[in-house]
């Protein structure tokens, strides 16, 4: 997955106006976007939406549940799970003991529902409280179900009484940097997809752009849209380039020709094993992509 758009569970036009977006995955929101009075029309939106589209050929469907800590989780996955979704989001994680919670909720439910126990992917928002960054080396071993990481600023700078979080220049200030950073390491070691976070303003188009090619240049392989004039952008920047595919299966194929060889000359360049590895992470997500 390159672009995760959120949607609103609560808004059947936006809904089925996403399904244009060409977004890869599309977050069913019933966190933050759903007000409190409104939980229980979103969990129904989003059930009737997945009943309708999680089985036909079109973007993943996720969806993003309220927090453990909030009491309405059960009542979000009871009315989801029947439906199969490709995955749950979970706010406000807070390392790897969250998503083994979770993962024992959701286990109960696929036997319910009469699905393989573990085919229900969990994608953590890992940097939500103050607490959460201390935690996010525990992800690593956590669960099977564990398909990405990805970080927010908005309650973070909340838990943490930021003023902002980002300087006039877009760029983050130094504790939401540092936040950003972690999670990056935290989904290296756990071997899953890092994730990038939303940019709030979407009509500055290239302050986007310049942000997610700032996080494809740092190891992020995705990015989170809250509109859906920003999946385009997403889908451009983080798809490998015909040039980068090339001289990935180049480097790939000369480590075939010499399995044994620890360092190869390449066009006149020096290349190693850690080449090899993210060549090879290159051309899965790029075989991802076509498929």
């Amino acid at each position: 997955m390159r672009s995760l758009l959120f949607v609103p569970a609560d808004s059947p036009r936006k809904l089925e106006k996403a399904l244009l977006s060409n977004a890869d995955a599309l977050i069913l929101d019933l966190e933050d976007s759903v007000a409190a009075s409104a939980k229980q029309a979103g969990r129904d939106g989003a059930a009737t939406f997945l009943a309708a589209h999680a089985a036909a050929q079109g973007p993943k469907l996720i969806v993003r549940v309220n927090a453990l800590d909030t009491g309405m989780t059960d009542a979000d996955l009871d009315a989801v799970m029947p439906h199969r979704p490709h995955a749950i989001m979970l706010p406000k994680a807070t390392g790897g003991e969250d998503v083994q919670h979770l993962s024992v909720k959701l286990g109960v439910r696929e036997a319910e529902s009469g699905r393989d126990i573990g085919t229900t992917g969990i994608l953590p928002i890992a940097t939500e409280t103050a607490v959460a960054i201390f935690k996010l080396g525990t992800y690593r071993g956590a669960s099977r179900r564990l398909i990405g990481l990805t970080w927010g600023a908005e309650d973070l700078a909340a838990d943490i009484g930021a003023e902002t979080n980002r300087f006039e220049d877009m760029s983050y200030t130094p504790p939401f940097a540092l936040a950003r950073s972690l999670m990056l390491f935290g989904a290296a070691s756990a071997e899953v997809d890092a994730v990038d976070t939303v940019f709030a303003n979407f009509r500055d188009s290239e302050g986007f752009r310049r942000e997610c090619l700032a996080a494809r240049r740092d190891g992020f392989v995705a990015k989170m849209a809250i509109h859906p004039d920003q999946v385009a952008i997403i889908n451009e920047v983080f798809s490998p380039q015909d040039d980068e595919v090339r001289k990935a299966r180049q480097i790939v194929e000369a480590f075939e020709r010499q399995p044994d060889a620890g360092v190869l000359s390449i066009d006149n360049a020096m290349v190693d094993r850690p080449h090899l590895r993210k060549a090879e992470r290159l051309l899965a997500r790029a075989a991802t992509i076509r498929r």
